[in-house]
């Protein structure tokens, strides 16, 4: 995949084997040939708002990040505040993918405008299963504003 190309699914995922795990899930639904990885929520904050690494990225917004909640730099928390304060990308749906069940995380989540949050299970055909499905209908199935369909394509 080129810098040029449109997003369907931003990955942000600290945890190589999860990582590895949700692309080979996605893969199998034919949803991952326009995925991106990043590794740490610093570096999704840059990807999002085109800074550093990531500056001369041309291609529009994600149709969908799927985001790991604790991981190094900056946790999924503020990466999904920073999305959901800035009007630019407040709509771009959102999407908890993670080990904690915690409520505390699920109502911070929810506080903070998450679309969905999902608990990772922990074997590997029900991790595939859940990720497939999420996938599948924030990709397929949801319909986005006018102003983040357009940034996509």
């Amino acid at each position: 995949m080129t810098d040029d190309e449109p997003i369907d699914i931003l990955l942000v995922e600290d945890n190589e084997t999860d990582a590895e795990m949700t692309i080979r899930a996605l893969r199998r639904k034919n949803l991952a040939d326009k995925l991106a990885w990043v590794k740490d929520g610093a570096e999704a904050l840059d990807f999002i708002f085109r800074r550093g690494a990531y500056e001369s990225r041309s291609n529009g917004s994600p149709r969908v990040v799927l985001l790991d909640l604790k991981m190094p730099k900056v946790d999924g928390i503020e990466v999904l505040r920073q999305i959901k304060e800035h009007d630019d990308t407040k709509a771009m749906p959102v999407v908890m993918l993670t080990s904690s069940a915690e409520e505390r995380d699920i109502a911070a989540s929810y506080a903070f405008g998450v679309n969905s949050y999902v608990v990772k299970p922990v074997d590997f055909s029900s991790f595939a299963s859940e990720v497939a499905k999420a996938g599948s209908y924030w990709v397929l199935v949801n319909r986005l504003p006018a102003q983040i369909e357009h940034q996509s394509q």
